[in-house]
């Protein structure tokens, strides 16, 4: 089995928007004969997007699995793929894949180089410790700079790239590359789909430049370990292909390097070896550490050995919904063997759940399988209750494994169903798309009864929206966008509540005081410390007492909306040995919550995002004008040639329709991108509008 395990590969392919991930994928299934013709992004021919609305708009947004063989020196390996979105709104489709991967392939566009969206990936990728190797694409495109974009993963990702090859010609003269650890040339001929390869001298207007790095690369390799620099102080050209393979795998996988390779894809050079590379470098599982979980019947912490003669443990990391098969549920399986028809704990749920059938993926078809090991990815069908981030175990050996963390959404929509019969229609297709994707959610709002949905930007939305109509068939109209406001206190109060009802009978009682203030630093939620002394309130009305701050968090004073963060110190109170009860100190405390936070200075928080924009220089003027007027921070003016790049944060009330107003003020030259970067406090006149609009909405 460990034999089995080293030749396997679990790996993402993540970048930026139009990176080329979609079309690097359906190359590598072509040259890995998974596909028959070359599937092409442009004209919706793709298989690994094969979604209606992805076919259409030429992007990824949900991500596909796939598995490929690959023979390399004789061997035959597996690799396990996850082609990630690239878009900003879909990011929990990264967040997700690279919680379970144990490699990644970031991509990166020889023209654009390190963009916004590449950041946030490689955040997420650092986040979750995952090895990953860097595909400099789009070589053959005009303005291709493969040494730029090296020095931008150097400085805007604080990472240390080390070139594995240096391309041969660029832009329109791009034919090949220089391996810079065999030392050979090679030479993709176009005639053949890039399946022909040809060895070719080293160009002599490249010899300098390739001694330099590949003198670079085997000094590296030569200080991993004493023996290896022994060898290389003794003869500098004496280390063999393999010692060098051996030391970039081991500081790759540490995370101490991450290997540099160029290609372009859509003219299909350079794939071939980005798979070497990827056999070659990144882990298999049994290069990544035991897993960590919690036992929880002990409490305590326990590890898991990516071996199948171990207790059955796995990380369902994707939920979607097959109009054929129902419910499916993607999953990593860390330890053990799972088998077709065997029952699961859940230990999220505290559920027994039977595992009906298993299959492999490649994008939205399956393949059944009696079983399936660990280090290994598939997909379940047949069980009852199984969301993202659900732990499934041997019910004798149980284990919580660390669940997946998501950003919270920042805009809202409200939709109604256009005819009255769809109501039950719509809730029923909303609550499978909210099962799907972590970062939608819905909720009532009880004033109005209307039925609100909130995601991580418009074009999010826009797509769910889509897919009511198209796979749920129910037809919705929508209001317009709504921030995602949040609310926090700013000073803290002290605050006595005593509630006391007197009906006849049973009466009601809670008397309870408190302290509320701003949390400390680093923590997020309700810190709840109880310094009650003496049994002033017995023991079973202090969790009562914490539910009940818990549940007013999610109605703010200002604006009712939800406070993200609240400090409550309970010091004292008192009860009553007959009209005291559980509900009687929770509905105290919600009343507690609601009276003190208006004496806490209350402020409104509005989501800031991070807005990059590439305009021609005859429009900077313009462009930078209209952030000022959209109360935007100007953070940074990169020049590039014939272009600029500004950073800048905006408020996100400011920048619906933004990508309209960028066209018209550029002649539709200009890009942007949108990504969340934080909360901020809003502005007195921003606050009197919501509230004024909120009051409106209620009358």
């Amino acid at each position: 089995m460990s034999e089995k395990l080293s030749y396997t590969r679990n790996i993402g392919i993540m970048a930026h928007i139009d990176a080329g991930k979609t079309t690097t994928t359906e190359r590598i299934l072509y040259y890995t004969g998974k596909s028959h013709k070359i599937g092409e992004v442009h004209d919706g021919g793709a298989v690994m997007d094969w979604m209606v609305q992805e076919q259409e708009r030429g992007i990824t947004i949900t991500s596909a699995a796939t598995t490929v063989f690959w023979d390399y020196e004789n061997e035959q390996f597996k690799i396990n793929i996850i082609d990630t979105p690239g878009h900003v709104d879909f990011t929990v489709e990264v967040e997700r894949s690279l919680r379970v991967l144990d490699g990644a392939v970031a991509l990166f566009c020889a023209v654009g180089g390190v963009e916004p969206q590449s950041e946030t990936v490689w955040r997420q990728a650092d986040k979750y410790k995952v090895p990953r190797l860097c595909f400099v694409n789009k070589m053959d495109r005009a303005g291709a700079d493969f040494f730029n974009v090296l020095g931008q993963i150097k400085d805007r990702l604080g990472a240390n790239p080390i070139p594995l090859q240096i391309p041969i010609g660029q832009e329109d003269t791009f034919t090949g590359i220089v391996d810079l650890i065999a030392n050979k040339a090679y030479f993709w001929n176009e005639t053949s789909l890039g399946v022909e390869i040809e060895e070719i001298p080293v160009p002599e207007d490249l010899l300098e430049v390739v001694d330099e790095y590949r003198t670079m690369l085997i000094e590296g390799v030569a200080e991993e370990n004493d023996t290896l620099l022994t060898k290389f102080l003794n003869d500098h050209n004496s280390l063999t292909e393999d010692e060098m393979v051996a030391a970039i795998r081991k500081a790759t996988i540490e995370m101490r390097i991450t290997p540099v390779i160029c290609g372009a894809s859509f003219k299909n050079k350079g794939v071939q070896k980005l798979l070497d590379a990827v056999i070659r470098f990144l882990p298999s599982p049994m290069d990544v550490p035991a897993v960590i979980g919690i036992n929880p019947k002990t409490e305590k912490e326990e590890s898991r050995e990516h071996e199948a003669s171990a207790p059955m443990s796995a990380l369902a990391f994707k939920i979607a919904t097959d109009p054929y098969v129902g419910r499916i549920a993607f999953f990593r399986v860390y330890s053990g063997t799972l088998e077709a028809g065997s029952y699961v704990l859940n230990t999220t749920t505290g559920k027994k759940e039977r595992i009906s059938r298993i299959m492999q993926m490649h994008a939205n078809k399956q393949n059944p399988l009696e079983r399936i090991e660990a280090g290994d990815i598939g997909a379940a069908v047949g069980f009852k209750d199984i969301r993202t981030g659900d732990t499934l175990c041997d019910e004798k050996y149980p284990i919580v494994l660390e669940n997946i963390t998501f950003p919270d959404p920042v805009i809202s929509i409200a939709i109604e169903p256009i005819t009255q019969k769809d109501i039950d229609k719509l809730s029923n297709a909303l609550y499978k798309l909210a099962e799907e994707d972590p970062t939608f959610n819905v909720k009532t709002d009880e004033d109005s009864g209307q039925t609100i949905i909130s995601g991580m930007g418009e074009l999010h939305l826009e797509i769910l929206v889509d897919r009511l109509k198209r796979e749920f068939m129910v037809e919705c109209n929508q209001g317009k966008p709504q921030v995602a406001y949040k609310e926090a206190i700013t000073s803290t109060v002290k605050f006595r509540e005593v509630y006391k009802k007197q009906t006849g009978g049973k009466g009601k009682f809670a008397d309870i005081e408190v302290e509320i203030s701003p949390v400390d630093e680093g923590i997020k939620g309700l810190q709840f410390i109880n310094e009650v002394k003496g049994g002033n309130i017995p023991k079973e009305y202090i969790t009562p007492i914490e539910k009940g701050f818990k549940a007013a968090m999610m109605n703010g004073v200002l604006a009712g909306y939800p406070v993200e963060s609240l400090k409550v110190k309970l010091l004292d109170g008192s009860f009553h040995a007959v009209d005291s009860d559980a509900l009687s100190f929770e509905i105290a405390a919600k009343i507690a919550f609601k009276e003190a936070c208006k004496k806490a200075k209350p402020i409104l928080l509005e989501p800031i995002m991070k807005v990059e924009i590439v305009t021609p220089d005859d429009y900077i003027g313009d462009v930078t004008g209209d952030i000022n007027k959209r109360r935007g921070v100007l953070k940074e003016i990169d020049a590039k040639v014939a272009y600029q790049v500004v950073k800048a944060d905006v408020p996100l009330s400011n920048m619906f329709g933004y990508v309209t107003t960028l066209r018209t003020l550029s002649s539709g030259r200009a890009t942007s991108t949108m990504q969340f970067s934080h909360f901020s406090q809003a502005p007195a006149a921003i606050v009197e509008e919501v509230i004024t609009n909120i009051k409106g909405s209620k009358s």
